[in-house]
């Protein structure tokens, strides 16, 4: 007969948590068919978007706090472990190519280093000194942010990051953590950021609705970060950087919506700014040579309409035109 094992050895009971319930919704999921099932989890999603948008507010509330911070040259820092890492990782890895910010500006942590990005390393998430290391050789400051990403709200590598930010007394960052279920906010966070996605489709399986909510909100929180610091104008990613053809078409039309050159034009001037879209529209709109262009831009922080002010093509025909699309693509 086996001897039950002490309840110190066993793991805490997570079964209070949204997130590891079974989904009445999808109790049959063996039973349907292809078209059924895809259609099921198409319905769940809904739910992600809906949990990001009851959410906005404290979203808001930690964006407002941390970018001046960010703006001052502050960083920011994603740290997770499993799906929860490699969506921070994800998120960190895109803004250099998007917004040519160095990438040492926002960071991802995971448990189990870059090999788990491909290859499971969840046991590593049960230590709660597992950043610790990563974190200290950061030398974090007050300008910093750290954000804990942890669908369940319990995972210890995630939550024990928290810790080691708030024992740095007055050069501690700003701490968040983002979860899919209704917790009490843990010690050591500042902000708490609940995105109430409920049972998954797959009891447990938090890549699924749990995932694509986390994604949402880095995608919300980052990309606006970048806009309140001038790497964006109007709606056009003016700090893109000509480094292949992809982005070497994108900068010509970017330049040729700004400016109104025509696109041979345009590449022209791109190839003149060294490949560098804000460079090329202030040499154009200023009348300037790229090394003026680029002192221009420094001196206004980054923040194209500071320099180029109303010189730039009337796109209002443009606009209108896109926005009669969004609309119509909105009703189908």
């Amino acid at each position: 007969m086996t001897t039950p094992a002490p309840d110190s050895a066993l793991p805490p009971d997570r079964a209070h948590i949204s997130t590891e319930r079974r989904n009445p919704r999808t109790m049959n999921l063996h039973a349907l068919s292809v078209e059924e099932c895809l259609t099921r989890i198409n319905l769940e999603d809904r739910h992600a978007f809906d949990a990001v948008k009851r959410a906005t507010p404290r979203i808001t509330a930690f964006v407002e706090t941390i970018e001046p911070g960010f703006v001052a040259g502050g960083r920011l820092i994603y740290v997770g472990a499993g799906t929860s890492g490699r969506l921070g990782v994800l998120d960190a890895s895109e803004a250099p190519p998007t917004f040519q910010v160095p990438p040492d500006r926002i960071i991802g942590i995971i448990a189990g280093g870059d090999g788990a990005l491909r290859k499971s390393s969840e046991a590593k998430e049960d230590d709660p000194r597992g950043s610790w290391a990563e974190l200290e050789a950061l030398k974090l400051t007050s300008r910093d942010a750290v954000v804990a990403i942890a669908a369940g709200g319990t995972t210890p590598f995630a939550l024990g990051a928290l810790e080691f930010c708030k024992s740095l007394g007055e050069s501690a960052p700003v701490t968040a953590l983002l979860c899919c279920t209704t917790i009490d906010r843990p010690p050591h966070c500042d902000h708490l950021i609940m995105l109430r996605t409920g049972p998954e489709v797959l009891t447990g399986s938090t890549r699924m609705k749990a995932g694509t909510a986390t994604k949402l909100t880095l995608n919300m929180i980052s990309t606006t970060l970048m806009i309140r610091s001038g790497r964006v104008y109007q709606n056009l990613m003016v700090d893109l950087k000509a480094t292949n053809a992809k982005l070497r078409d994108r900068a010509a039309r970017i330049i040729s919506t700004l400016t109104g050159l025509p696109r041979e034009e345009a590449f022209s001037l791109l190839d003149g700014a060294g490949g560098e879209v804000k460079a090329a529209v202030v040499m154009h709109a200023r009348g300037v040579d790229a090394a003026e262009a680029g002192r221009l831009l420094a001196a206004a922080g980054g923040r194209l309409h500071e320099v180029v002010g109303e010189r730039l093509a009337d796109v209002g025909g443009q606009v209108e035109s896109a926005a009669e699309e969004a609309g119509a693509e909105e009703t189908l």
